[in-house]
């Protein structure tokens, strides 16, 4: 049996409850002669006895009923001792027992539906955070942690989303007491367009108030929209010659040269050369879309860029022999994987390199090399023509950007390659790095993240 520490007080108290009243009646009596002196000595002795052995028992049960009313609420699997020694102890023990029991029962009710609200926010698709009026981050579902990174419980808001617009759009919330819609740029590898929709969670007790943030990820939205008045200011002005030539070349066509045989040959040579141009325009538009609308969306597939390089560089060797440039290449050996997609590596590279044979020096030659440097594998493709003027390197990868946009047009480019270049390498979370000097030729190097760390990780 389990030794309980019984109350010094508890046992004086129950010990002189209940040997003062017989005391004082054996007493009285004595006093009236209604005893004698030999017999009040004993019945005082027997008084004592029984009050000492009545607050040992009650003293007793006491000490366990105490002991166990101290763990209702608790999950503690300590034995308990349970109140035997009088009728009334041994009642009230099995009462507290059962009430323990009871509330021990509704606790795991509630912790079992607390999981279940816990489990139901972690597996909702949107991130969200619940946010205490101090700002503190009280919870975050495992879509905030995919979005902001682990172990937000405990930080300050401020320090996840560095956005004053959020901040003050919280305190907004709170003090109007209705739901607030607040959009935010969030910053990263790549830049995402957010929206964050703020709730107050009115609680009761000593937590106060709370916010609910949901944050919701506009980014391919916004680039929608953006592309779609990209498409129609870029692609009004790169079709209007064409087109112009076009209709000029078919009213020709249709009148004065009708019957011109050699006139008409060359009018639909042009025409169709005219044509392809559109459509490498066309194709390289949807192609950056594409690539647009995913860019926030790092790929996850480990590929051999040994593998890349070889298939790219033997589609591209007719394009080279047109024009008497040599492709070299050099790959180091053992190169590790790295993560992407295929189909989008082996666009960049063909587009550097399809650039290198059109702008280099005729019947020069194309160096592709790739070797691991730090943390990545540096892809690499040289010229060595007539190299770029250094206020031109910056503005390279815009839209529609040519150095010598008659050369380029000749040469059949749509002013679009180096913008998807970018953007692929944005969304495998590379780095483009580009070197040129008049008459030095170029070269442009792409720093792709080795499998299983992306760049810009930690």
């Amino acid at each position: 049996m389990q030794r309980i520490g019984i109350s010094r007080t508890d046992y004086l108290f129950v010990f002189f409850s209940a040997a003062a009243p017989g005391i004082a009646a054996v007493l009285i009596l004595y006093l009236v002669h209604a005893v004698p002196l030999p017999v009040l000595g004993g019945a005082i002795a027997l008084i004592v006895l029984a009050a000492a052995a009545l607050a040992l028992a009650w003293a007793r049960d006491a000490a366990s009923l105490r002991r166990n009313a101290a763990t209702i609420g608790s999950d503690s699997d300590e034995p308990r001792a349970f109140a035997q020694r009088t009728p009334i102890g041994a009642a009230l023990s099995r009462q507290l027992e059962e009430g323990r029991r009871r509330t021990l029962s509704v606790q795991h009710a509630l912790e079992e539906r607390a999981l279940d609200a816990e489990r139901l926010i972690d597996a909702l698709p949107e991130p969200m955070l619940v946010v205490s009026n101090r700002r503190r981050i009280l919870h975050g579902n495992l879509a905030a942690e995919d979005l902001l990174g682990p172990a937000l419980v405990g930080r300050s808001l401020a320090e996840v989303i560095r956005s004053p617009d959020v901040l003050e759009g919280t305190e907004r919330a709170l003090l109007i007491r209705q739901p607030l819609d607040v959009d935010f740029v969030l910053a990263g590898p790549v830049e995402r367009q957010m929206r964050a929709r703020t709730a107050p969670l009115l609680r009761g007790g000593a937590g106060g108030e709370a916010i609910v943030v949901v944050l919701q990820d506009l980014t391919a939205v916004r680039r929608a929209e953006q592309m779609r008045v990209d498409f129609v200011a870029n692609v009004s002005h790169e079709l209007r010659t064409p087109l112009a030539s076009l209709i000029g070349f078919i009213e020709t066509l249709k009148g004065p040269a009708r019957d011109d045989v050699a006139a008409r040959d060359r009018f639909l040579a042009i025409m169709e050369e005219q044509t392809q141009r559109m459509t490498r325009l066309v194709d390289d538009l949807l192609s950056l879309s594409r690539i647009e609308m995913e860019e926030h969306n790092p790929p996850a597939e480990r590929i051999a860029l040994a593998d890349v390089i070889a298939s790219t560089t033997g589609l591209l060797e007719p394009i080279a022999r047109d024009r008497s440039v040599t492709l070299e290449t050099e790959v180091a050996a053992d190169l590790p994987p790295i993560i992407g997609e295929p189909d989008q590596v082996a666009q960049v590279l063909r587009n550097l390199v399809e650039n290198a044979i059109k702008y280099g020096r005729e019947g020069g030659s194309v160096r592709i090399s790739a070797a691991i440097e730090g943390r990545t594998i540096a892809l690499s493709v040289q010229d060595d023509g007539e190299g770029i003027a250094r206020r031109h390197l910056h503005r390279l990868t815009e839209r529609f950007y040519r150095v010598d946009a008659a050369r380029s047009r000749q040469a059949g480019g749509t002013g679009l390659g180096l913008a998807i270049v970018k953007h692929i390498v944005n969304r495998h979370r590379g780095r483009l790095a580009i070197e040129s000097k008049p008459g030095e030729g170029s070269k442009f190097t792409v720093y792709w993240p080795l499998s299983g760390r992306r760049a810009g990780s930690s």
